[in-house]
């Protein structure tokens, strides 16, 4: 098993898809449903045996909850917000311009 490379409130975007957004869980392997990962194309479909990550995930239409795999990832370096409407129950914005879990606020 690889350690996680994002840590959770950065900002990230899919390598491929046109989507960005802020990671709030992590799951050190694949943890979802055998329907999810065979709807994936076999072309396009990521290993298993690595960290997938939850996002509070944005594209220019919507907003909406992502499960992508640590390889279609990379930092987002844009410095723009997230507008996703549950980022306030969850995430504070810092100075860098990534995400502290409200949590560790007050902790």
């Amino acid at each position: 098993m690889r350690t996680a490379k994002f840590n959770i409130g950065q900002v990230v975007r899919h390598r491929h898809y046109p989507f960005r957004g802020v990671i709030f869980d992590v799951d050190p392997t694949f943890s979802n449903t055998d329907e999810w990962w065979e709807a994936i194309p076999e072309d396009v479909r990521p290993e298993k045996d690595q960290p997938f990550y939850h996002l509070l995930a944005e594209n220019a239409e919507t907003e909406y909850i992502a499960y992508v795999s640590e390889q279609n990832l990379v930092p987002d370096t844009s410095g723009e917000p997230i507008r996703h409407p549950q980022l306030n129950e969850i995430f504070e914005p810092d100075e860098h311009g990534q995400y502290r879990t409200r949590e560790s606020i007050l902790n």
